[in-house]
């Protein structure tokens, strides 16, 4: 009698979830996305907090406190102008991260009108800006940016141009892709018949299709901004002395590998957990926001 009274009970019906809600559930349950979370949020509030966390000033130099080893006075040592290396890590942090979102910034502000207008109009238009694009693409990304810096001038601000120039094809093929495929879909034939404006149809049945792939790219492509930075400001065309940059610090350190090896160690690993939170997290967001992989 009383199974038969239980099974009789209205069960309760399960809690509704916004799409939002089930997507951040879902990414805070992603192990790797909470880890590269965890580890970006740190790298902001350092990068914010730089100048109350660093000890000392990053570009005053002391000479005779040059080479100093880790210990209780410098805590990851000097380098070879007597400069606190963890004020130089700290500080470093604020630029190499403004540079990754300046840098991935220009590439979707540039890429996404390209991919918008190739996808959506197709024919001619898109004939005339894939070419464009593809000639962009036979250029490896490091080896164009190497080129744009050099013709507009060795300076942080140049790097951020030439990064983000520099993966504009990426999100200009990758945005074309998803509008040629969203605009099949009923619902925009539909707003197509009734009288909508382009503009309208793009940004209110389109755009929201385009949202998550090119998310998850720029997560990614942060990361790589930041290597591509670093490598640049390494060859002594991105920052300039006496900015902290990982970089240019890494560049510092070469010639002192043997007897400071803290110069180029440091920086180097603070490049290396940026760029690995940045992938967990775009990672994360790739196993989320795509429904082919979702289970």
């Amino acid at each position: 009698m009383q199974d038969a009274r239980a099974l009789s009970r209205p069960q309760a019906a399960p809690a509704f979830l916004s799409p939002r809600a089930g997507a951040m559930r879902r990414l805070l349950r992603h192990r790797g996305a909470v880890a590269g979370m965890a580890v970006l949020v740190v790298l902001a509030a350092i990068a914010l907090l730089a100048p109350w966390l660093s000890p000392r000033d990053p570009i005053k130099t002391a000479p005779r406190d040059a080479l100093q080893p880790p210990g209780q006075r410098y805590y990851l040592g000097s380098d070879q102008y007597g400069r606190d290396m963890l004020s130089r890590v700290v500080h470093g942090a604020r630029t190499s991260l403004t540079v990754g979102f300046i840098s991935v910034s220009i590439a979707v502000a540039l890429g996404a009108p390209v991919g918008l207008a190739s996808g959506y109009y197709a024919g001619r238009l898109d004939t005339m800006l894939m070419r464009v694009i593809d000639v962009l693409l036979a250029f490896p990304g490091i080896l164009l940016a190497l080129g744009i810096v050099s013709v507009l001038g060795p300076s942080l601000g140049n790097v951020m141009i030439a990064v983000g120039m520099s993966a504009v094809p990426t999100y200009a093929r990758l945005i074309r892709a998803s509008v040629l495929s969203a605009k099949e879909n009923l619902y925009v034939e539909a707003a197509r018949a009734v009288g909508c404006r382009d503009l309208l149809v793009v940004a209110r049945h389109i755009l929201p299709n385009v949202v998550a792939p090119v998310i998850i790219t720029a997560t990614l492509g942060m990361g790589g901004a930041i290597l591509s930075a670093a490598a640049l400001s390494f060859l002594g065309l991105g920052s300039q002395p006496p900015q902290a940059e990982w970089g240019r610090m890494l560049s510092d350190g070469r010639d002192y590998l043997r007897e400071a090896w803290w110069i180029s160690t440091f920086p180097g690993v603070a490049i290396m957990m940026t760029v690995l939170a940045m992938n967990l997290l775009g990672d994360g967001l790739r196993d989320v926001l795509d429904p082919r992989l979702r289970v």
